[in-house]
C-alpha cells in the first residue's frame, strides 16, 4: 500500500526579511494572504492557487550564501522549488525588466525542449521557473545542461 499524494499543498521557504521576501514573490504573481497570530509564518498565494509559507526567522548563516548549494560539502536537503511559468520567453522578460539576475539558464534539461532559468529570492533560496508546451525557437541562448558534480 502507498499513501495517495494527489498534489503539493504547500511549499515552506525560510526568509530573514519578511517585507523584502514578499517584494520579491509579488513580481513571481503571489500575493500575501495571512499572517500567522503565533508564529512567524506568512501565507502567500498566486491566482492559480499555489501557496508558499513564508517562515520569517531565519537568523543564522551567512546573508549571501544558501547552506546547500553555495559550499563544497553536500548537505542533504531541499536544494530549490520548481514552479512552472505559463511563458518562459515572457519570465525572462520580465526578470530582466525587473533587474532579477538569472544565475543559471536558459537551459534545457534534453527532455521535450522544456526551457528553465533558475533566481535566487533575497535570502538567496532557489527558485526553478520551467516553461512548457510553448514555441522555444525564439528565446536563443538556450544551453544543455551538463552536471558540474
Amino acid at each position: 500500500m502507498s499513501i495517495d499524494i494527489p498534489r503539493v499543498d504547500h511549499i515552506g521557504v525560510r526568509v530573514r526579511d519578511l517585507e523584502r521576501a514578499l517584494a520579491f514573490y509579488e513580481l513571481l504573481g503571489f500575493t500575501l494572504q495571512w499572517k500567522a497570530g503565533n508564529d512567524a509564518v506568512a501565507v502567500i498565494r498566486n491566482v492559480h492557487d499555489v501557496e508558499i509559507n513564508l517562515v520569517y526567522n531565519a537568523n543564522a548563516g551567512v546573508p549571501d550564501r544558501n547552506i546547500l548549494m553555495d559550499v563544497p560539502e553536500k548537505y542533504a536537503g531541499y536544494t530549490h522549488v520548481a514552479l512552472r511559468v505559463a511563458s518562459i520567453k515572457d519570465t525572462i522578460e520580465a526578470l530582466r525588466r525587473h533587474d532579477v539576475r538569472i544565475t543559471q539558464g536558459p537551459v534545457s534539461f534534453g527532455r521535450d525542449g522544456h526551457v528553465s532559468v533558475f533566481v535566487r529570492d533575497p535570502d538567496m533560496n532557489v527558485v526553478e521557473l520551467r516553461g512548457r508546451e510553448e514555441d522555444l525557437s525564439s528565446i536563443g541562448g538556450v544551453i544543455e545542461y551538463t552536471p558540474e558534480n
